[in-house]
């Protein structure tokens, strides 16, 4: 993503080299955090039900993405304040909004990534239990990112994403995909009763709160200046890309195993271990179990991804209602808030895995789920203009990077798409509301 500008303005003084990009940074990070399962099964049963037809919206739902990192990141590195320093200094609500979120999300979600993680394992191994590898999977990602560096951290998260990519992407290639047929399926066309299917799809590849966190990467990583712009776009572009081939390989998947053979996808996780049933059948035992892995990986993946990135948005949160410095070490990597919230997404969402699932906490999970990414486009929005004297404070970000009408029109865009996403999420809460009472 770009701004409009033709070419980027540096800090480096002269004679310094401007830094240079590696393949394996924050944009990496970001992007295995918000491939998980739920995407991957997302677009599986988009092209089991449609074929290609939907191919252009997983196109459409990485460009979103990298236009939302890209913003995070640079609000980040054009001010050296946080996100959260921004929404901050638009008024109180956003931290009335952001705490029950962050509390609620974490709670629910700890519960649902540990679960992801370990069905690949029982599907592997029958005789686990599901339960208690879940606990298992909890506890073994909490000690990877407790006592390892972010430098570390991200290694992890570089393995993960190449067995994601030869599994994922390998699937693709044994369905032996129709060039034609993808060609088509880039023309923007809606099939019948498929606008939700199009708003979940476009809204739901690579991430939710996982994409604020990108700007906490990238100090932990230690790119915290404008010097570093170019380098976190390129690095920003490279891995939405990668999101992009896996979930049009997963398109690719169900369009070629499921629709063109009649076959109706399961929901949920259990569609990723259903499909390594048919790959099984169709290519040999080795190939289900190879895809497995991969399952595994995305999902692995994924919780370690928020228990390092979003338990430092947590940090950092406690850090400025303390108004601690910003930096502050109990805020970073390894400090003691960031490791209050890997403790409470790792034990608490345990008693959730050993209950019924709560249905009053689902709902409320919903209800804030739904409005955080029309929160996250619209405050972005906000943040990189120049805002009118008198009603809110000025923009801290100068001139040269905020926003011209291309980021302006794309971050509205995004806003619109998440509003109706947003809508349609809390439609279906209020439908479970009236069914319970």
């Amino acid at each position: 993503m770009t701004t409009d500008r033709t070419a980027d303005t540096t800090d480096t003084t002269a004679g310094e080299r401007p830094p240079k990009w590696r393949i394996v940074g924050p944009g990496l990070v970001v992007a295995a955090t918000g491939v998980g399962a739920a995407d991957l099964v997302a677009t599986l049963v988009a092209g089991a039900k449609f074929g290609y037809t939907l191919l252009w919206v997983a196109v459409l739902g990485a460009v979103i993405k990298v236009v939302l990192v890209e913003g995070a990141g640079r609000y980040s590195l054009a001010t050296g304040r946080t996100i959260f320093e921004g929404w901050r200094s638009l008024g109180r609500w956003t931290t009335w909004y952001f705490a029950p979120y962050i509390v609620i999300w974490g709670l629910v979600y700890g519960a649902t990534a540990m679960s992801s993680s370990a069905l690949p394992l029982v599907a592997l191994f029958p005789d686990l239990s599901l339960r208690w590898t879940a606990m298992a999977i909890g506890v073994v990602g909490l000690v990877l990112v407790w006592f390892g560096t972010y430098a570390s951290f991200e290694k992890i998260m570089a393995l993960l994403v190449g067995v994601m990519f030869v599994t994922v992407v390998g699937a693709a290639l044994l369905a032996t995909p129709n060039l034609g047929e993808i060609a088509l399926g880039l023309r923007p066309i809606f099939p019948d009763d498929s606008v939700v299917n199009v708003l979940a799809i476009a809204g739901g590849v690579g991430g939710t709160i996982t994409l604020a966190a990108y700007g906490y990467w990238l100090r932990e990583k230690g790119w915290s200046t404008p010097a570093f712009m170019r380098v976190m776009r390129i690095d920003n572009a490279v891995a939405y890309v990668v999101t992009g081939v896996f979930v049009v390989a997963m398109l690719v998947v169900g369009a070629e195993l499921y629709y063109s053979m009649g076959i109706a996808a399961e929901t949920g996780d259990q569609a990723l271990v259903q499909l390594s049933g048919i790959l099984d059948e169709r290519y040999g035992e080795v190939f289900g179990k190879v895809f497995l892995l991969g399952f595994f990986a995305s999902s692995f993946s994924s919780l370690i991804g928020v228990w390092s990135g979003v338990s430092l948005m947590f940090a950092d949160y406690v850090g400025n209602l303390r108004e601690l410095p910003s930096g502050h070490p109990d805020t970073r990597t390894g400090g003691r808030f960031f490791r209050a919230y890997m403790l409470w997404l790792t034990f608490p969402p345990m008693l959730l895995l050993l209950l019924d699932e709560p249905i009053g906490l689902i709902l409320a999970y919903g209800t804030l789920g739904a409005l955080f990414m029309p929160f996250l486009a619209i405050t972005l929005l906000v943040l990189l203009n120049k805002r009118r004297e008198g009603a809110l404070p000025h923009s801290d970000v100068p001139a040269e990077w905020r926003n011209g009408w291309i980021s302006n029109g794309l971050l509205a865009l995004c806003a619109v798409l998440f509003l109706a996403l947003g809508i349609n999420e809390l439609r279906g809460v209020i439908s479970d509301l009236v069914n319970l009472f």
